[in-house]
């Protein structure tokens, strides 16, 4: 028993360490190569130079539900190790990650539907996003399951209580 135990806190350690990678390697990419990219894309393209600040906006918007949704998960994990993952909290917490993929799906196809309205919709640009829009739609759609399941797991938890 102390052995799951023990294995079940490296699952979690292990999980919030990945997380942690995760959010920095793209606070990194925000930081360090966007701006690089954007530099070197209005370069490459002088005649669409001047949406180079807003792409980055827009790119630099989406990053705050990504991050809020990692935040969400660490939040997640911390009810499972102190063995409250069949909260509301939980169902809560499952909500929000939802929300911020589907936040990233709008923000992305905004995106692209304005710039091919100004024909600047490069077509490797339009494959990651489509890329990105497809990603955040699964995990948009998983949370939504767990959160069903969540949910229904705590309602029979609570009538299991009730009868005992």
């Amino acid at each position: 028993m102390e052995e799951d135990l023990l294995v079940k806190q490296y699952k979690i350690t292990f999980l919030k360490i990945t997380i942690f990678i995760i959010g920095l390697t793209i606070l990194s990419l925000c930081i360090f190569l966007l701006p690089n990219l954007a530099r070197d894309a209005a370069v490459m393209d002088p005649e669409n130079a001047y949406l180079k600040i807003p792409v980055l906006m827009g790119l630099y918007l989406t990053a705050i539900p990504f991050f809020l949704a990692l935040y969400q998960a660490l939040k997640i994990l911390n009810y499972i190790k102190r063995k409250d993952a069949f909260t509301d909290l939980s169902v809560i917490s499952l909500g929000y990650v939802r929300n911020c993929a589907m936040a990233i799906i709008v923000l992305y196809v905004i995106g692209m539907i304005m710039l091919t309205v100004l024909n600047a919709l490069h077509p490797g640009i339009a494959l990651l996003g489509i890329v990105i829009i497809f990603a955040s739609l699964v995990i948009a759609v998983f949370s939504a399951i767990l959160q069903e399941l969540l949910r229904n797991a705590i309602q029979l938890k609570s009538e299991n209580e009730l009868t005992v």
